[in-house]
């Protein structure tokens, strides 16, 4: 659930908010508060930890601006998420505002109930990746200064690696002002994920080269230091698999126009997506059953439906249950009109009281112990459906199984 703080003296403006962000914003379920002054606002705001703010600027106690250099000093570095409300033309004051902090902003009467569900949802995606962002640098951060502590016994191979590590920390550095420039010039979320996630691969695969290099060349006799060299392995894996999965969500926002649907055959599509997933499933030994008559060929974006196909099938062995044998059914039919394909495993399951408002939210996971994994397979596959107007239908108990149900498109139509 996501909570929305709006404060506005205006009870009419407040209403027709409350009214555009009852439907549709992205979210499963919000809750929205209401402040009509800047000292009511800041109460609020202590009170309930919103998830974003809608601040209008002219307030009968203080401005906007001000309210946003209070709201900057209760939060914690780089978490607040606020959008401005400014009146008509005033583009001065907007710029003002996202250099104090604000995430975007809107013109009063210039925006519409699209608009308005649109901004505050890629504001709070925004938001929650640069919080993402903070922690994982921490992490990295952490790991290189307990690689260069406990290897500053070794030879010049050694020196070359903290040099390059120096090299990697400064090229950290640009990227992290590059993506200030671009909260400051408010690119989307997409913008904003492609090019941290692009640029962060050629140092990434420096490090793995110099890592290996380091694994060959050099010999270690503390035997704590095969550990950390472990832990290094295994973070280096961690980013990689994250930025591979964050440029596939990116690559699916920024293709450019619709992509062209075509007639899909589903046994050859599965067929190929068995073969893609051959390695887990004869690691796992899992056992796949087909059926495919109900529905054997139907109009979809081929790539996206594939993916689909492949993130859920990955999930059902990422996340078998140990033990037994994964058994996983594919199956294709039509519900009043609907095309239907559905998923089926008997996998660890999940509890869908507790975590089935957050399943398709981006970074959320509920196995960690269960295999690798970074929360953005769910998140894409929502995406994909929902914006050729399907929806996705999920039932599971834990320690028995998940069934995922894909309605796809209909003719013409929503399903």
């Amino acid at each position: 659930m996501k909570r929305i703080l709006l404060i506005d003296d205006n009870p009419e403006d407040r209403m027709l908010y409350r009214r555009f962000l009852g439907q549709n914003t992205g979210f499963q379920r919000i809750e929205i508060i209401e402040a009509a002054s800047g000292a009511e606002g800041l109460e609020q705001f202590q009170l309930q930890q919103p998830d974003c703010v809608l601040l209008d600027y002219n307030l009968p106690d203080t401005d906007g601006l001000d309210l946003l250099d209070a709201l900057n000093e209760l939060a914690p570095p780089d978490t607040l998420c606020v959008v401005m409300i400014t009146g008509g033309g005033n583009e001065a004051l907007a710029v003002r505002a996202l250099n104090s902090g604000a995430l975007d902003y809107l013109v009063k009467q210039q925006f519409d109930r699209e608009l308005l569900n649109k901004t505050v949802l890629y504001a709070i995606e925004k938001n929650e990746w640069r919080q993402y962002v903070a922690r994982y640098h921490g992490e990295l951060q952490g790991v290189n200064r307990e690689l260069r502590d406990s290897l500053a016994a070794l030879t010049e191979t050694r020196q070359e690696l903290h040099e390059k590590n120096t090299q990697l920390s400064a090229a950290n550095q640009e990227i992290g002002a590059r993506n200030r420039l671009l909260a400051r010039t408010n690119q989307d979320l997409d913008n904003f994920v492609y090019a941290a996630s692009h640029d962060l691969r050629q140092p990434l695969n420096n490090l793995r080269g110099l890592f290996d290099e380091l694994r060959r060349s050099a010999t270690f006799q503390d035997p704590e230091e095969a550990v950390v060299l472990r832990l290094l392995e295994e973070s280096l894996h961690s980013l990689s698999t994250t930025i591979t999965d964050l440029a596939a969500v990116v690559q699916e926002q920024r293709s450019p126009g619709k992509q062209a649907a075509e007639e899909v055959g589903l046994a050859s599509l599965v067929a190929d997506v068995l073969k893609a997933l051959r390695p887990q499933l004869t690691a796992t030994e899992a056992h796949v059953d087909t059926d495919l008559a109900g529905l054997p060929a139907l109009r979809y974006v081929r790539s996206n439906l594939r993916t689909i196909l492949i993130n859920l099938l990955g999930n059902a062995l990422k996340y078998r249950h140990p033990a037994r044998v994964p058994h996983i059914q594919v199956r294709t039919y039509e519900d009043s009109g609907c095309p239907v394909l559905e998923v089926r495993d008997n996998g660890l399951g999940m509890n869908l009281d507790r975590y089935g408002s957050e399943l398709f939210q981006l970074f959320r996971r509920f196995h960690p112990q269960a295999g690798e994994g970074t929360g953005v397979g769910l998140f894409l596959v929502n995406r994909l459906v929902h914006s050729e107007g399907g929806h996705i239908a999920v039932e599971s108990e834990e320690g028995q199984g998940t069934v995922f149900r894909v309605f796809l498109h209909g003719e013409g139509g929503h399903c």
